[in-house]
């Protein structure tokens, strides 16, 4: 395996540091059930405006329901598919568009899927497990075969399971696996007081 903790300004958390999304997954070791709820039971504690939980996570497990992993993995596109072929779990998060108790537009709902997303990706780090999310399926392809309702927007794909070593992977994800992570520096994207002005 290759662990790429982030090389951060100031110290943070470890299950933080060491959260990242890589493309090598092991086909071999599937999740455990027990784990998967833990995944799940982490992302429904996730905040949200007026706790109205409007995130829903559909669930394509390859051991217990080949069917609707064969399902999740079609609406992939085609170079996500070169890799994500190996994970034993795909989820899709979606965001549903109005509150639960007053029908009214939800613009936080989106939002707060994000936020139970990564609570699900930190808690699958905890645990030794890997979470790739993906922007690249079809989402009125996943829309239409999982007959989801017309309120509600898919957002991304995850891709769960145990690391495996980078060699598993072709050649043109292999460098990227490999590469150094990198963000852009606080002052550049967290602003003082003011937009623009860069933290210190």
């Amino acid at each position: 395996m290759h662990p790429k903790p982030a090389s951060t300004s100031v110290k943070i958390h470890d299950i933080i540091q060491n959260r990242w999304s890589p493309r090598a997954i092991d086909p071999d070791k599937p999740v455990s059930h027990d784990d998967l709820l833990a995944l799940l039971e982490a992302a429904r504690w996730a905040p949200s405006c007026f706790n109205d939980q409007p995130w829903r996570f559909i669930v394509c497990d390859k051991s217990a329901d080949l069917a609707s992993w064969e399902t999740a993995f079609d609406t992939l596109m085609d170079k996500n598919r070169l890799w994500a072929k190996n994970a034993p779990v795909l989820i899709l998060s979606v965001a549903m568009a109005n509150f639960n108790h007053n029908g009214k537009p939800n613009r936080f709902g989106m939002y707060d899927t994000g936020a139970a997303s990564v609570s699900l990706a930190l808690q699958a780090s905890a645990l030794g497990l890997v979470v790739h999310q993906m922007g690249g399926y079809d989402a009125d392809k996943a829309r239409a075969a999982f007959g989801l309702p017309d309120d509600c927007t898919p957002m991304a794909m995850m891709a769960l399971g145990y690391q495996a070593e980078a060699d598993s992977l072709d050649e043109d994800f292999k460098a990227a696996e490999l590469a150094e992570r990198a963000r852009a520096s606080l002052g550049q994207r967290f602003y003082a007081g003011k937009w623009g002005v860069g933290i210190a």
